[in-house]
């Protein structure tokens, strides 16, 4: 017998080899038939697979992430021999599940394409195999085997894949035809996957690397109900009305260039009034806070950025080093603005009654995202981050910590997200090559961030090997107006680049110490927080941060010169204004001008003239009545004072 212990902490004995789907079924038939996978002691499990040991056990459904895991996994395979069923010969990469749904590369061979216009007949095949109640087996296999089942196929990349694996760790996963490489978990059968939905294709290298070939990556998502399927299409055609990208061409936001280069974004003046609005806020609220304000070049020497361990640990993502006429030097595009700070630092000798000190800057970094990466604001190649470091002493850390956890959540409120959870970001225990320091070190930070969350009375979730790599982290996780969750803020831990840099402060007893270093990023990149905004309030931007707060519609031409004179007195009261002085009906105007999302219209005619008013207007609540013009003034300003939570 072994005993299994449930997350409620009760525990049962069973016979040993019992299974997940055995356990369900014991609890309640119902469960067992919506049970779609298991862990068992923090590993993930096939509901069929034998437990043969004493544990613990989860059991997943549709709502949980793992449930969903399992399913789109599954479904990635039921896709892979559906393309092996209509493409005979079809070579294949990796097929993951992913947030919403699933992908698999594939290489369909040198004559063969495969676009969206083929993608109902491959749905249609994915159907027609659901619908036969294929079972998901699995079987350990030496590598050996695994490699001469995968060359007899002539796939290249499975068997470039199984040269990296360690033998007695491999394992297959078969349903009717199709036989794959495979960890799993999956399914029991084909049989609960009852809606499928392929959504595009697009271009992936094989590897991530450039310099491979360029696989096809097929997109889709499956469900248990077409309920939910049409749901999720909806929100599909809600994200596209919200896209940054449309709304930002629009607005006249933000634009690019072949000619400037790919994922290096051009602020057109509205986007650029946006930007600059967040840091002016920012700003004040970090000189409140005791923070000084620098700047740094946008290239530092290659021997800065391997002494941070950046070069080693960015190189592949950053732009190639810069070569200068005097022979050996070399300097790169900062990837990081840390280093540079880090200097400043160095700078100056430090007494432990100068700590904490705290720099902050709006620094521009870049990283060589690969092309297919790129995604207009939220994944660019040139980005600039609210970057700030606190250099403190060991009994300052925690409530240093705290104070910039008040700090995210300030800016939040602020700017409307109301939903919005934090992840503790710790390193991979199975993979500690990937990070800098030593085991000491890592402890007290990880230790430190847990701690802080803790009396913040946060909600966090634990993910291992999230970590930077030369700290662990408190990221917040945001989810905007239709469920999406992005990650934005950041705050990290670090005693390793002082140890790098040789950071030191004299202490109380005349002795060297090193200051801890806190790196914090609120924005996280002005980039994409103003992409993620966009998204989340569909372009309607709260009256404080709008690039224009009215926008003046005189009657008609009779009435141009009093609304030059308003425009002017608004302009010069710093309430951004503009004046639509075309000959349409004012019908017209309202309805093109709601449309551009200026938060206030205000309408002039002969009556407004004579009075010296505006009539006014809200952005999708319709009239206001009517003001002087001083009143309107007084107005905005009690309304923007309103909106800012500080």
């Amino acid at each position: 017998m072994i005993e299994i212990t449930f997350p409620d902490g009760n525990s049962k004995k069973y016979k040993k080899g019992i299974t997940a789907v055995e356990i369900a079924e014991q609890i309640s038939p119902r469960l067992a038939k919506e049970v779609l996978a298991a862990t068992v002691n923090g590993e993930p499990y096939d509901l069929n697979r034998e437990i043969t040991a004493d544990g613990s056990i989860v059991l997943h459904k549709w709502e949980d992430d793992m449930g969903k895991h399992a399913f789109w996994h599954s479904s990635a395979h039921l896709m892979a021999g559906a393309l092996e069923a209509l493409y005979p010969g079809i070579k294949f990469g990796i097929g993951p599940a992913i947030e919403n749904g699933f992908y698999y590369d594939v290489d369909p061979g040198e004559d063969r394409i495969i676009t969206d216009s083929d993608l109902p007949a491959i749905e249609n095949k994915m159907k027609e195999m659901a619908s036969q109640n294929l079972t998901y087996s699995r079987k350990q296999i030496s590598k050996k085997e695994a490699m001469e089942l995968f060359s007899k196929k002539g796939d290249e990349y499975k068997t470039e894949l199984i040269g990296e694996l360690e033998d007695g760790t491999i394992s297959l996963y078969t349903q009717g035809e199709f036989t794959d490489l495979c960890r799993g978990p999956h399914l029991l059968s084909t049989e609960p996957i009852k809606a499928i939905k392929l959504t595009s294709v697009a271009g992936a290298y094989w590897r991530g690397d450039e310099k491979r070939k360029m696989l096809t990556r097929i997109y889709g998502i499956s469900f248990p109900k077409q309920k939910l399927l049409d749901e999720y299409l909806l929100f599909l055609e809600e994200a596209k009305r919200r896209d940054h990208r449309r709304i930002g061409k629009e607005l006249e936001l933000f634009t690019f260039s072949p000619n400037v280069g790919m994922g290096l974004p051009l602020w057109l003046p509205k986007g650029a009034a946006i930007r600059q609005t967040l840091i002016d806020f920012l700003t004040s609220i970090l000189k409140k806070k005791g923070y000084k304000i620098v700047t740094t070049p946008h290239i530092g020497n290659v021997s800065l950025y391997k002494t941070s361990g950046h070069f080693e640990k960015y190189g592949k993502d950053s732009f190639q080093p810069i070569s200068t006429p005097q022979e050996g030097e070399q300097f790169m595009l900062k990837p990081m603005n840390c280093p540079h700070h880090c200097e400043i630092y160095n700078a100056t000798p430090h007494s432990y009654k100068d700590l904490p000190i705290k720099m902050a800057e709006f620094g521009t970094v870049y990283r060589y995202e690969q092309s297919g990466e790129l995604h207009g604001l939220t994944r660019v190649r040139s980005f600039t981050q609210d970057d700030a470091h606190i250099y403190c002493r060991p009994d300052q850390l925690q409530e240093e910590f705290m104070s910039i956890v008040d700090d995210v959540l300030l800016i939040f409120r602020s700017l409307d997200f109301k939903e919005f959870s934090a992840q503790i970001s710790l390193r991979d225990p199975e993979n500690k090559e990937k990070y800098i320091g030593s085991e000491e070190n890592w402890e007290k930070a990880e230790k430190a961030i847990v701690e802080a969350a803790n009396k913040k009375g946060l909600q966090t979730t634990v993910e291992l090997g999230e970590a930077a790599f030369y700290g662990p982290k408190l990221d917040f996780m945001v989810r905007d107006a239709i469920g999406r969750k992005w990650q934005l803020g950041t705050i990290q831990v670090d005693y390793n680049l002082p140890e790098r840099f040789d950071l030191t402060y004299n202490g109380s007893d005349n002795q060297k110490h090193r200051p801890i270093m806190i790196h914090r990023a609120i924005f996280g990149s002005l980039e994409r927080f103003v992409a993620v905004m966009i998204e989340n309030n569909a372009g309607k931007f709260p009256l404080w941060l709008s690039p224009e707060k009215a926008v003046i519609l005189p009657i008609s031409e009779k009435f141009h010169d009093y609304s030059n004179n308003v425009l002017q007195i608004l302009n010069n009261s710093d309430i951004c204004t503009l004046i639509d002085e075309r000959s349409e009906k004012i019908g017209k105007k309202i309805r093109d001008n709601e449309l551009k999302r200026i938060p206030y219209l205000l309408i002039v005619g002969e009556k407004e003239a004579e009075s010296g008013t505006v009539s006014v207007r809200k952005q999708g609540e319709g009239d206001k009545g009517t003001m002087k013009v001083e009143e309107f003034i007084d107005f905005i300003r009690s309304e923007m004072k309103k909106e800012i939570a500080y």
